[in-house]
């Protein structure tokens, strides 16, 4: 145990008195070996970084209509939203907040409806009506160890490998190419909300500017027709419900209405009482079902203009614009870093190398 620990003491003495002057003198001792691992590092990182294919990114942002209420002005307001708390989302009585908006892109459904999106392509000549799905499946450009990683995994799954087309594709029963479709979809879309403004943005990335810019547009429509038939489902079916209502009331009065005038037209000249009586009454229910069409058509107006009011309101604050340049892969600060890397791991390796040798 005392041995053990003088040689824990030596090692620590010898590695407190190594400084920048023995630095350079073992990297001067261990040159050649240098000289032969960071050309090797430069060559493969070169090799794989530029088998990369180069990808776009743009962004849109969108400003949803905010109901302002009386719990979330004022003081009790500022002094929520300074902690990052929106109260308009707390009070919400919808089952769905705008915090939530994300998670969309974890439904597999909403992804899937992603892929019928239609794409055209700057730097690729596309055949015309290509949706987003072929242009994955068919069209993406893949690195060479990418396409070696998946002849691999091909040879040795024995599922079937052929592309199906999208209206076979269950969203809820996926296959193994299936599931790595809606994979990529989600790394190349993100949907994220600013908790204090309420302000959403599309985030979309392809290889090619102009794909991008069409997915973040159309990701940002598709979620604008989600958020709007959710906040709007209720009022329309209110809508069709007082529709239906009205329709009907309307067809009764007309019904009515039509034997009040037959039977008044056949019996003009008619004194008998009896006559008189039923004219009475048939002009009485007439009047009832014209009352009650009259209210079924206040109700639907009314229930016309509550879809009015709840139907959300969205400002585009940022458009989604073709990117000019790249955002990676950043070749030349990858290599930069790789090669640093590899220098401290040779360095590290050779200082303790050197380290046990004194020990012995």
């Amino acid at each position: 145990m005392t041995d053990i620990l003088e040689k824990k003491q030596i090692i620590e003495t010898d590695a407190e008195q190594i400084s920048l002057p023995t630095f350079v003198r073992l990297v001067k001792a261990r040159k050649k070996l240098f000289y032969v691992v960071m050309p090797i590092v430069l060559v493969v990182a070169i090799c794989i970084l530029y088998s990369l294919p180069r990808y776009y990114t743009t962004q849109t942002s969108l400003a949803p209509e905010v109901e302002n209420t009386s719990i979330s002005g004022g003081a009790l307001g500022s002094l929520a939203s300074s902690f990052g708390i929106d109260l308009n989302n707390m009070q919400s009585s919808d089952a769905i907040t705008p915090l939530l908006y994300p998670d969309l892109m974890n439904d597999n459904k909403f992804v899937v409806d992603l892929l019928r999106i239609q794409v055209k392509a700057i730097k690729e000549n596309l055949p015309p009506h290509t949706n987003y799905y072929t242009y994955l499946t068919m069209y993406k450009k893949k690195s060479w160890m990418e396409k070696s990683l998946e002849s691999m995994s091909n040879l040795q799954s024995h599922e079937e490998t052929a592309v199906k087309s999208l209206e076979k594709i269950n969203p809820y029963m996926l296959t193994k190419k299936e599931d790595g479709i809606v994979k990529d979809v989600r790394n190349n879309i993100r949907i994220d909300i600013d908790k204090k403004s309420g302000m959403i943005t599309v985030f979309a990335t392809a290889q090619d500017p102009l794909i991008c810019k069409i997915l973040a547009d159309s990701v940002s429509e598709k979620l604008k027709a989600f958020i709007i038939k959710y906040r709007t489902s209720k009022s329309q079916k209110d809508v069709e419900h007082y529709k239906k209502l009205m329709a009907e009331s309307q067809a009764a009065y007309e019904k009515v209405r039509r034997q009040y005038a037959s039977f008044a037209d056949a019996n003009n000249d008619v004194i008998m009482e009896s006559v008189k009586s039923k004219m009475e009454d048939m002009e009485n229910d007439m009047q009832l079902k014209y009352n009650q069409y009259t209210a079924y058509n206040t109700q639907y107006q009314a229930s016309i203009a509550k879809l009015r009011e709840h139907t959300p309101v969205f400002t585009v604050l940022q458009g989604a614009s073709v990117p000019v340049k790249p955002a990676g892969p950043k070749r030349m600060l990858s290599i930069l870093g790789i090669l640093t890397f590899s220098f401290f791991v040779l360095l590290a390796g050779i200082i303790s190398k050197q380290l046990l040798k004194e020990l012995k």
